[in-house]
């Protein structure tokens, strides 16, 4: 498997081959041992990270390895993160970040898996039935202007089912993103149409 990894805005691809994922089991055996006994991340001491949180743990030793090219070193962590984070599409790392700044994007994408009302995860809990006028307001507040982040650009749709803001993937090039924003805001205008 090829493990995508962006650092500011440069792409590196790391080969994680299926056999060395086998072979160095043991080793993320005892990586998941050490951190269920807990785990300092940044200020604050975690008792029992999560599974996002222990990739994002390797992934900081990740950027460490990257950094003083200790290759051994990182490919375990990268081997790490593909064997825990199943559909794992890409690794954002950030240098100047704290561990919990490191994104990992998966491939399996919501907005292609319908709710329960039919309509796609994204959309899910949404208002529906709305006059143009009044749809066209709503995807105004639902979906948020491009901005910059580091070097690379997102936007943000807000999941009224989950009742959060989900970030776009990072875009390396503004009008690209102005597009994407575009897409995402007339999904969400149809949808609330509907």
């Amino acid at each position: 498997m090829i493990l995508k990894v962006v650092i500011d805005d440069q792409l590196l691809e790391l080969n994680v081959p299926g056999e060395f994922l086998a072979r160095a089991q043991d080793f993320f055996a005892r990586m998941d041992a050490d951190m269920d006994r807990g785990w300092q991340v940044n200020r604050e001491w975690v008792e029992q990270p999560d599974p996002l949180l222990r990739a994002q743990i390797a992934a900081d030793k990740l950027l460490t390895a990257l950094e003083n090219e200790d290759h051994k070193l990182g490919r375990l962590m990268a081997g790490y993160i593909v064997a825990r984070i199943p559909g794992i599409d890409t690794l954002e790392l950030s240098p100047a970040g704290e561990i919990r700044d490191h994104r990992i994007n998966r491939q399996d994408a919501p907005a292609t898996t319908p709710s329960a009302d039919g309509l796609p995860l994204s959309h899910a809990g949404a208002p529906t039935g709305l006059t143009k006028m009044e749809a066209m307001a709503q995807a105004a507040k639902d979906v948020s202007k491009v901005f910059r982040m580091g070097r690379q650009y997102r936007y943000s749709v807000y999941n009224h089912a989950a009742q959060v803001w989900e970030e776009s993937p990072a875009i390396a090039d503004k009008e690209q993103a102005e597009a994407m924003r575009e897409h995402a805001f007339k999904a969400r205008f149809d949808a609330m149409c509907g």
